[in-house]
């Protein structure tokens, strides 16, 4: 099913009024009012980028208060709650993954009785699949406005997990890349991107979790006591998300943590062999400097055998240097 109606503005992605559940037909903006508070129906109209005088003109028709209408006008950064008394209004960000960076998106609900207004900004994919699955049970849209944004909030939570997929694969990727090749400036640059982008969702993504629990535990005149565990379990899958978040910072610290021990293993290794060479080839360095210093009276120099002692002498302190640094690891 299209998510598009060809008779309303190209914002107005569907505007559907709906008995018992079943589809009745699409409503043009001006007819709304007629559609609210009917006894079994629901209206669902999803906007997408609305203009400022749509929403404005769609707001009125349902009958929402200046203070809705100034919250619903202005763009949120951090999801939050807020009850109106007759409407309730959600803000949800989304997340989503796109060339390997998260890109955010906004999605208001605002559920009244016998309607529900859904607002998308930005990176948010359409609802279309949703609808087209509770209207193949029209038992669920029959249960109200309330259970289908419960829905919608369930569907968020399912993009929350497929960008962690996404990043998951970057953060197993880097963290292979950093033990197993160690870290370069590019890779600790793109380390800090990963895990600014993951504290950029945590942020977007945890207050989630105690906006779905109020909206399963206080009583609000729009959503329904049968509606509220739907909540309390979208809360639960958010909170294992922002969990699962939170294991991916901690697993790109890790990663860094190991590369760099790694590293200063490495580093030490390699200075422990230098001082052993260095402490070997001083020995002949020494002993050939004394004897190079020409002055006539020296001891052993008209010896005949002088030669060939000499280098015996470095050749066994070197070897016995060597045998030492080789047995303390050095070597």
């Amino acid at each position: 099913m299209s998510d598009e109606t060809s008779s309303l503005p190209p914002e107005v992605m569907a505007s559907v009024a709906y008995l018992e559940g079943r589809r009745v037909c699409d409503v043009p903006i001006e007819d709304i009012p007629s559609y609210i508070g009917r006894e079994d129906s629901l209206l669902w109209t999803g906007l997408r980028e609305p203009t400022e005088d749509l929403l404005t003109r769609m707001l009125a028709q349902i009958g929402a208060d200046a203070r809705c209408r100034e919250d619903m006008l202005e763009a949120h950064t951090r999801p939050k709650v807020l009850d109106y008394g007759n409407m309730v209004l959600v803000v949800a960000v989304m997340v989503e993954v796109e060339a390997e960076r998260p890109a955010f998106g906004e999605t208001q609900m605002l559920i009244g009785e016998g309607f529900l207004l859904t607002v998308r900004r930005g990176s948010v994919a359409p609802y279309a699949g949703l609808r087209a699955r509770l209207e193949a049970v029209p038992g669920l849209l029959k249960r109200g406005s309330d259970y289908v944004a419960a829905e919608l909030l369930d569907l968020l939570v399912d993009r929350y997990a497929v960008a962690l997929h996404k990043l998951e694969a970057q953060v197993e990727a880097a963290e292979q890349k950093l033990v197993i090749r160690g870290s370069s400036m590019a890779d600790i640059r793109k380390l800090y991107r990963q895990r600014r982008d993951l504290l950029r969702i945590h942020t977007a993504v945890a207050p989630m979790v105690e906006i779905c629990r109020r909206l399963s535990r206080v009583e609000m005149g729009p959503i329904d006591a049968q509606a509220r565990p739907y909540f309390g379990e979208v809360a639960d899958r958010v909170q294992r998300i922002d969990e699962l978040i939170n294991a991916l910072r901690e697993a790109l610290v890790f990663a860094f943590e190991a590369s760099q021990m790694m590293a200063q293993a490495q580093q030490n290794d390699t200075t422990r062999k230098l001082a052993a060479w260095a402490a070997i080839l001083a020995v002949p360095t020494a002993i050939a400097g004394i004897y190079g210093m020409n002055f006539e009276f020296m001891p052993e120099l008209k010896w005949h055998d002088g030669y060939f002692v000499i280098l015996g002498v470095m050749a066994a302190i070197c070897a016995t240097l060597y045998w030492r640094f080789r047995r303390a690891g050095w070597l």
